[in-house]
């Protein structure tokens, strides 16, 4: 696809010059001047306990339920300004207002602030009067791993669960291992990839483990979690990552519902306004978060009827 051969173009530049992490935000937030929102999404800034964050509103959509989404950008990159598109476009399919938010990156701040932002972002909303079975949480690549991550700190800390999580890409194992760089080490632009997530990851680290299961998910026990959606192409550097987290889960009983694409490169969802089958995600990420709302109407209904008072049988008159 055009995408991946442009981003092929420019591996080479790109491992010669070794960009600072300063001159990538700049890029990536230089980039975000050309995305826009759909038409019909409103935008509305917010600050939570002190926190940039923002409001993305489609028109219609039902104020009692809500979309907490996480940014991707290794945890050290992205900000309100470089996912507002993507965002305003899935808040649109799913038709759910999005609370988005400016979490702390490293390596300024490493692990656990990026956590404790998200955390505190879930309880404010909590406190807002949202209801934990009208939340959904999303992110994309290292949003999408902490999403995961807070779904465990959540249920290890005995909090309310939302009522699902969706992860695009998911970063949920940040060690990377040898195996994988081996696997992509035949294509040069999914191996400065893997490298230079691999750096980051420690850099998000800091003094403690890669294996630590709020750093990387896939440590973590996984039992007792909400409905999880992950998407995954199989062409990128978390390919197998993501397939073993969905496996993991599955076995602790987990509902997953695990969604592959051909070809795709990292972050595809981004470019969903020239990628046709990064609209095609984003539509199987409205159809998911339906299913979640069908599921819990059916389940209320189920309850209300079990506990409705039954009528007495009439009884049958003895013929004289």
């Amino acid at each position: 696809m055009l995408l991946k051969q442009f981003l092929t173009a420019a591996t080479g530049p790109l491992a010669r010059r070794r960009p600072s992490l300063t001159g990538l935000r700049l890029a990536l937030e230089v980039g975000s001047l050309f995305q826009f929102l759909p038409w019909g999404v409103h935008l509305e800034s917010q600050t939570v306990e002190g926190m940039a964050a923002e409001w993305i509103r489609p028109t219609g959509a039902p104020a009692h339920r809500v979309l907490l989404y996480l940014h991707g950008g290794g945890y050290v990159l992205g900000s309100l300004n470089s996912h507002r598109s993507l965002i305003g476009a899935l808040a649109q399919r799913c038709q759910l207002n999005a609370l988005a938010i400016d979490y702390r990156k490293a390596p300024d701040y490493p692990f656990p602030a990026a956590l404790d932002d998200a955390r505190l972002a879930y309880r404010w909303l909590l406190g807002q009067g949202y209801q934990p079975h009208d939340i959904i949480i999303a992110g994309d690549s290292a949003g999408g791993g902490l999403a995961l991550a807070l779904l465990i700190a959540l249920r290890d800390n005995q909090e309310p669960l939302p009522a699902a999580a969706i992860g695009l890409s998911p970063w949920t194992d940040l060690a990377l291992s040898t195996a994988t760089i081996r696997r992509v080490a035949h294509e040069e632009l999914q191996l400065l990839e893997a490298l230079t997530m691999r750096g980051w990851g420690g850099q998000y680290a800091a003094d403690l483990s890669l294996a630590h299961p709020l750093i990387s998910p896939v440590q973590a026990e996984l039992h007792d979690l909400p409905p999880l959606l992950l998407q995954v192409s199989d062409a990128e550097v978390l390919c197998d990552d993501v397939l073993g987290f969905a496996g993991k889960a599955q076995l602790a009983g987990v509902p997953v519902t695990l969604q592959t694409f051909e070809g795709l490169v990292h972050w595809w969802h981004l470019f969903w306004r020239v990628v046709p089958e990064a609209r095609q995600a984003l539509d199987k990420v409205a159809t998911f978060t339906q299913r979640i709302w069908a599921a819990q109407a059916e389940a209320a209904r189920i309850v209300a009827g079990a506990q409705r008072p039954k009528t007495a049988a009439p009884r049958l008159r003895a013929r004289l």
